[in-house]
């Protein structure tokens, strides 16, 4: 059994295997621009984040029905369940849907099917984060966040992705506001392609409580100390850095470095069916080209938990630590 873990970096629509594109698209009686899944799995090489982007939103024409999201986040679970998950908090994109003339209703009512289920058949305790994307308007945030209204008791936070240059944290500020009025946990993505500002702007006029990425980071020591200090989580995503050029190879990821500094790291797989690996197989690659040691390894699995939200299930996150601190090792 892998190290337990949490996965606090997970984009739902991510997870979609192009197995899955092809067995949605058929049921659905949708044509794809591509022959078979090994053709697809072809496409998944990009030279930036707007490329990714470009193949990740084309493909979810294929997620139409309950039944469509539903399946979606089983399978994740499936995965994640076999990666040593026992807690993941993820993020989906409802403009990206309702763009499409999807009801955001029917993305969370089918996504919650199958996450309300994930602690009995799966092990892994979920919480379920809303993105605004941030190359739409702020006003089509504040608009995607009254839809939500009436789905709230299922939505633990909100979060902010989609292409970060030129989209800066302050763009949504009046939303951000607005769902912590509502009680709402606020993340954002900073600091990956966009510069360490942006990770300082979200921290100020978002309020956010953990920084998805933060990459960049480091470029301000200012910003690192304050990291340290807070401790403020970072979700990172080392195979995504690469895959996205962000970085050119995973031995030059700045992860042992930032560790070092103090900074409360965590380690994540982002669109794992894109970036080529779910978690566990982002901790044996980071291991392997970092060098990273095993008290390494247990220091970001106990981070996981530490910056999750469980503030309402101090017992569970308890049972999770510990099972951190009793992993063996050598019974891989």
């Amino acid at each position: 059994m892998p190290l337990p873990k949490a996965e606090l970096h997970l984009h739902i629509e991510g997870t979609l295997e192009p197995e899955l594109a092809f067995e949605l698209a058929a049921r659905n009686g949708i044509e794809l621009p591509y022959a078979d899944t090994e053709t697809l799995r072809k496409a998944y090489l990009f030279e930036d984040l707007q490329s990714f982007l470009n193949l990740y939103y084309s493909l979810m024409t294929v997620l139409r029905t309950e039944d469509d999201f539903a399946a979606l986040a089983e399978a994740y679970l499936t995965r994640a369940a076999a990666q040593g998950v026992r807690h993941a908090e993820i993020f989906f994109d409802p403009q990206a849907h309702t763009a499409r003339g999807i009801p955001i209703g029917t993305v969370v009512e089918g996504l919650w099917r199958a996450l309300s289920a994930g602690e009995e058949r799966h092990g892994i305790s979920t919480r379920l984060i809303l993105c605004f994307l941030r190359d739409q308007s702020a006003e089509s945030a504040l608009l995607t966040l009254e839809a939500a209204r009436p789905y709230l008791d299922r939505i633990t936070a909100v979060g902010l992705d989609s292409a970060e240059v030129g989209h800066p944290p302050a763009k949504f500020r009046e939303v951000f506001e607005a769902a912590a009025a509502l009680g709402l946990r606020r993340v954002a993505h900073a600091g990956e392609e966009g510069p360490p500002a942006y990770i300082t702007e979200a921290l100020d006029i978002l309020g956010v409580e953990r920084v998805d990425h933060g990459l960049r980071a480091l470029e301000d020591p200012a910003l690192v100390a304050r990291l340290a200090r807070d401790r403020i989580p970072l979700t990172l995503c080392p195979l995504s850095n690469v895959r996205l050029r962000a970085i050119e190879t995973l031995e030059e990821h700045p992860l042992p470095a930032m560790m070092a500094a103090g900074l409360l790291c965590t380690v994540n797989s982002d669109d794992p069916a894109y970036f080529g690996g779910y978690v566990d197989d982002t901790f044996h690659a980071v291991r392997e080209a970092l060098g990273l040691d095993r008290e390494r390894l247990r220091e970001l699995a106990r981070n996981s938990f530490e910056a999750s939200f469980l503030e309402d299930e101090e017992g569970l996150r308890a049972r999770y630590l510990a099972e951190v601190e009793a992993y063996d090792f050598d019974a891989e």
